[in-house]
C-alpha cells in the first residue's frame, strides 16, 4: 500500500516548488516588475494630453499593459523618447509574457501534469532525495518503502503504460517518462543533489549504464543495482563499489525455508550464516524463563513479545515469559531447530543442522 505524504509535508513541498519556480524565472519576473513600475512614471512625466492635462498613474499603467499586446491607449507621438518606448515595449512584452509569465503560470497551476519541465522543477526543490529507476513491481515496492520512511523520491520510467505509473501519479510521486540512458535524464532528476540512486529496471545492461552515468555526475552517490545475473553481483560490488543485489538470491532462502517450515516468516544471510525469523507460542519449555535466557541458551534474539492485545518491540531481557505469549525470534537456522526441539515441537525433516552437508547446486544463469 502506497504511503501518502502527510499534509504538512505536501505543504512544504509546494512551498519549495514555488520557491524553485521563482528562482528559475527570477529574471523574467524582475523585468516584468521593472517594466510595470518604471515605464508608467515616464509616460506621466513626458506625455502631454491634447487638452494640456497630465496623464494619471492608472492611465499610464493601462497604456503600458496594452502596449504589451501592440495596442497603445495614449497618443504620445510628439515625444521621441516615448516613441522609442512604444516601439520597444511590444517585442519585450511578448518575450516576457509569452515566454516567461505564461510558462510560469502553466507550471504553477498545472504542476500535477506529467510534464518533463515540471518534473525538472520539482527535482530542483529536493536535496538528499533518492532516484528510483523503473516503475515495475520492484521499483514500486522500493518507492513505497522509502515514502513510508519519510524520504523524498523521484521516479523515472521508460514506458508510459508501465504497470504502476498511474498509481504513482495518483499518489503525487514525481515521475518522469524518459529513456534513462538519455544524456538529459539524470540532470532533470537533479542527480547532483541526490543521496542515492536505485537501478531497479528489468535490464542488467541498462542498470549498469545508469550506475556509470550517476557516478559520472556525482562520484560519491550511493548506488544500488538490481541484477538478474548472479555472476555479475560480486564483480559489480568490487568494481563499482556499489550495492548489487540479485532478486533470485534474495528470494531463494525465503522460498526454500517457507517450503520446509511454514512457521518461518523471514530469512536472510549474513555472510555464510542463514538467519531465520519465526513466531513461537510459549507452551512447553518457554514459560517461566526470561528473554535473556532464550538469547544465552539458544542464540535467539527477541524482536517482539505479544501478550494479549499488547505488543512490545525489543522486550527487556529480564521479561519473564508467560504461557500463551507470542515471541518473534531471530536466530541462526541450526539454533532455531534446537529451540524447536526444546519446546517439543516437531522438526522439519528436510534439512540437517549442518548446511554444508547440502550438495552444492550450480549457479543459475539467465533472468529471474
Amino acid at each position: 500500500m502506497m504511503h501518502r505524504a502527510p499534509p504538512r509535508r505536501r505543504l512544504l513541498a509546494n512551498l519549495r516548488y514555488l520557491r524553485a519556480l521563482f528562482k528559475r524565472f527570477r529574471t523574467t519576473l524582475l523585468l516584468t516588475v521593472a517594466l510595470f513600475l518604471g515605464a508608467p512614471p515616464i509616460y506621466q512625466l513626458r506625455c502631454q494630453l491634447p487638452g494640456g492635462g497630465t496623464v494619471r498613474a492608472g492611465k499610464a499603467l493601462e497604456h503600458v499593459y496594452f502596449l504589451l499586446f501592440g495596442q497603445p491607449s495614449l497618443d504620445c507621438t510628439d515625444d521621441w523618447v516615448l516613441t522609442v518606448f512604444n516601439l520597444l515595449i511590444p517585442p519585450v512584452g511578448i518575450a516576457l509574457v509569452v515566454d516567461g509569465v505564461v510558462r510560469f503560470a502553466y507550471l504553477f497551476f498545472a504542476k500535477h501534469k506529467s510534464d518533463k519541465e515540471w518534473i525538472e522543477v520539482i527535482a530542483e526543490t529536493l536535496k538528499g532525495h533518492i532516484i528510483v529507476c523503473g516503475a515495475g513491481r520492484v521499483g514500486y515496492r522500493v518507492v513505497d518503502q522509502l515514502l513510508s520512511m519519510g524520504k523524498d523520491v523521484v521516479v523515472v520510467e521508460k514506458r508510459e503504460d508501465g504497470a504502476f505509473v498511474s498509481v504513482l501519479r495518483d499518489e503525487q510521486v514525481p515521475l518522469l517518462i524518459d529513456d534513462i540512458r538519455s544524456p538529459q535524464c539524470l540532470p532533470r532528476l537533479n542527480v547532483k543533489e541526490a543521496s542515492a540512486i536505485v537501478c531497479a529496471t528489468d535490464d542488467d545492461l541498462a542498470n549498469l549504464n545508469i550506475a556509470l552515468d550517476a557516478r559520472r555526475f556525482k562520484p560519491d552517490i550511493r548506488v544500488v543495482i538490481r541484477l538478474f545475473d548472479d555472476d555479475l553481483v560480486a564483480k559489480v560490488r568490487d568494481t563499482f563499489k556499489a550495492e548489487a543485489l540479485s532478486s533470485s538470491s534474495l528470494a531463494a532462502p525465503a522460498m526454500a525455508l517457507a517450503a520446509l517450515d511454514p512457521r518461518i516468516v523471514h530469512s536472510f544471510r549474513i555472510g555464510g550464516h542463514l538467519m531465520v525469523v519465526s513466531v513461537f507460542e510459549a507452551r512447553a519449555g518457554l514459560p517461566g524463563i526470561t528473554i535473556s535466557e532464550v538469547r544465552d541458551r539458544f542464540g535467539a534474539l527477541a524482536l517482539a513479545l505479544r501478550r494479549g492485545d499488547q505488543e512490545k518491540l525489543h522486550p527487556n531481557g529480564d521479561q519473564l515469559i508467560q504461557p500463551g505469549d507470542l515471541l518473534t525470534l531471530q536466530a541462526e537456522y541450526p539454533d532455531y531447530r534446537r529451540l524447536r526441539a526444546f519446546t517439543g515441537e516437531a522438526q522439519p525433516p528436510i534439512w540437517s543442522d549442518n548446511e554444508s552437508a547440502l550438495p552444492a547446486l550450480p549457479r543459475p544463469t539467465g533472468t529471474d
